[in-house]
């Protein structure tokens, strides 16, 4: 098979081209920085000519709600259409769990958009559904930061490994199209003041965690269980214990 991986040269993407790459198959790490934009349509009829399935990881370079929704809307046009002259057999996009439950959130709002795309383009497709990364429990505190106290919503809380995430998406797209929504997720489930806590602590971070009632991610308001499945989702085998370990041998 030839696989194009479009934002093949970041942090899940890189892993899926190895990935890929690994189980035998031609694969393009498709970015700007390679001569493949989405945004300006450069190298994509290229890129994807005898293509079998193309995986769109590409995310946004501003999370500004204007921004974000007008790239989402030209990169998805773009690559579909790209995709359509092609022939290109599958079209798998990760996308984010409770999405469509997000909408005070511009971002969310132009994932969904993303995702309608796909769905209308007649490409055949899997969207996958993501919880939050380990690798964002950082940045989740630092946004949340005021003086010595992080405010964090007391929020249900599934996050999951980048490397579960690229397992996941490079089995998806080794696999038929199934035509809408797999959701992944990390093998436990917390609140959100005792993961970021627990994440602190063991970084030896000073600042201190204050939950609050206020049901809110990134200044959006969203539902207590937002950001974990709703229903049946395949899990990661890598829990918090262990990539947190793994993380703090690598520091």
């Amino acid at each position: 098979m030839k696989i194009v991986v479009i934002g093949g040269t970041g942090l899940i993407g890189s892993k899926v081209v190895a990935k890929i790459r690994q189980a035998g198959h031609e694969v393009i790490a498709a970015s700007p920085a390679t001569g493949i934009n989405t945004i300006t349509g450069e190298g994509l009829d290229e890129a994807l000519a005898n293509t079998d399935a193309v995986v769109d990881l590409a995310n946004s370079p501003s999370f500004e709600d204007k921004a974000v929704l007008e790239f989402f809307q030209t990169a998805g046009r773009n690559l579909l259409a790209a995709a359509v002259k092609a022939g290109v057999k599958h079209h798998l996009a990760l996308s984010i769990v409770g999405v469509d439950l997000m909408q005070e959130s511009g971002y969310m709002r132009a994932k969904n958009v993303q995702e309608n795309l796909i769905r209308q383009s007649g490409v055949p497709y899997t969207i996958i559904r993501s919880t939050q990364f380990f690798e964002f429990i950082g940045g989740i505190a630092q946004q949340a930061t005021d003086g010595n106290l992080v405010h964090i919503s007391d929020l249900q809380f599934q996050p999951i490994a980048a490397e579960d995430v690229a397992s996941f998406v490079a089995e998806a797209a080794l696999s038929a199209p199934v035509n809408g929504i797999q959701e992944i997720a990390g093998p436990g489930r917390f609140t959100m003041p005792e993961l970021v806590t627990r994440y602190l602590e063991a970084t030896n971070d000073p600042r201190q965690v204050e939950a609050n009632q206020n049901l809110q991610y990134y200044g959006a308001r969203i539902s207590h269980a937002a950001l974990v499945p709703a229903g049946q989702a395949k899990l990661g085998a890598i829990d918090f214990e262990h990539w947190l370990s793994s993380r703090l041998a690598k520091a």
